[in-house]
């Protein structure tokens, strides 16, 4: 029995069979469907590239190019997602995508950022056997947002939600690893460079030197900045856009941590990666100036 004929004995007209049976998707019907999702996401996913580069969009040109494909079929692809609000045409002809996904990337980053953060840091912590942290920048202060400190650890109390002075805090260097000199000035606009840790920097050209210095090394050093006694190292942590989003640390007395240096550096730099690509980064040099945006 075919398909008009089954639907005809529900349906008293064979009009109105004929127009529901050909209403009724077919096979033909879900491979073009597939196709066009596919095509659609490709052309997303090309154009969110392209505007990591240039911040005012791609020309249906710049995509068709980037995906070796016939500018016709990227021209109406990008016409359909503009239509169904997936990305936005500026009165330049440019494409870009809509804010809703950077929205939804937002939420998803700092979501991954709590959990796989702290898989990452209970990992981190059981390997070097000391309390690691996972900082991010807020104003002129660093906060922590995940902790794992092991139970032989002689810390007291959690730092999640807490707040210090970025510019000697043990985050401080990492979160503002890609950030120009001005932008460091700009956040250090209206701070007040006190600490009772004797090495604090004084300024912040004070603290420029000791981030260049870090940058080049490939990691960052706190010593004695924040309180006597305390050490860290750490690095920075990317997200999706090749930016910097957090700092990993790890922290405890300088008279244990500081001869194992390399070897807290190393296990630092491994986890960072781990995090990064959960985050959906690129893979970043860890050393040397920071990347041009």
């Amino acid at each position: 029995m075919s398909s008009i004929e089954a639907v005809e004995r529900r349906h008293p007209t064979r009009a109105g069979a004929v127009e529901y049976a050909r209403s009724m998707p077919t096979a033909e019907d879900a491979v073009q469907a597939r196709t066009s999702m596919g095509r659609g996401f490709e052309i997303i996913a090309a154009l969110a590239e392209l505007t990591t580069q240039d911040a005012s969009g791609a020309s249906v040109h710049d995509v068709a190019q980037a995906l070796q494909r016939e500018r016709s079929q990227v021209s109406r692809t990008l016409a359909a997602l503009a239509d169904q609000g997936l990305v936005v045409r500026g009165p330049d002809h440019r494409y870009r995508l809509a804010w809703g996904w950077y929205a939804a990337a937002q939420d998803l980053t700092d979501h991954r950022l709590h959990t796989a953060g702290l898989s990452t840091l209970d990992e981190l912590a059981e390997t070097v056997g000391e309390a690691c942290f996972l900082g991010v920048l807020h104003g002129d202060s660093t906060r922590t947002v995940v902790e794992s400190i092991p139970a032989a650890s002689r810390m007291i109390g959690s730092w999640v939600g807490r707040a210090y002075p970025a510019f000697c805090s043990d985050a401080g260097q990492a979160v503002l690893w890609d950030a120009s000199d001005d932008e460091v000035r700009d956040v250090f606009a209206k701070t007040a460079f006190t600490s009772p840790g004797p090495n604090a920097p004084r300024s912040v050209d004070d603290f420029l030197a000791r981030l260049h210095a870090a940058r080049e090394r490939g990691y960052a050093i706190v010593d004695e900045e924040a309180e006597p006694g305390l050490y860290s190292v750490s690095v920075p942590v990317w997200d999706f856009r090749r930016e910097v989003i957090a700092g990993i640390q790890i922290v405890g007395e300088r008279a244990a941590l500081e001869p194992r240096t390399a070897e807290l550096a190393k296990a630092c730099r491994a986890a960072s990666a781990v995090l990064s690509a959960a985050l959906g980064a690129p893979d970043q040099p860890l050393s040397g100036p920071p990347p041009a945006r």
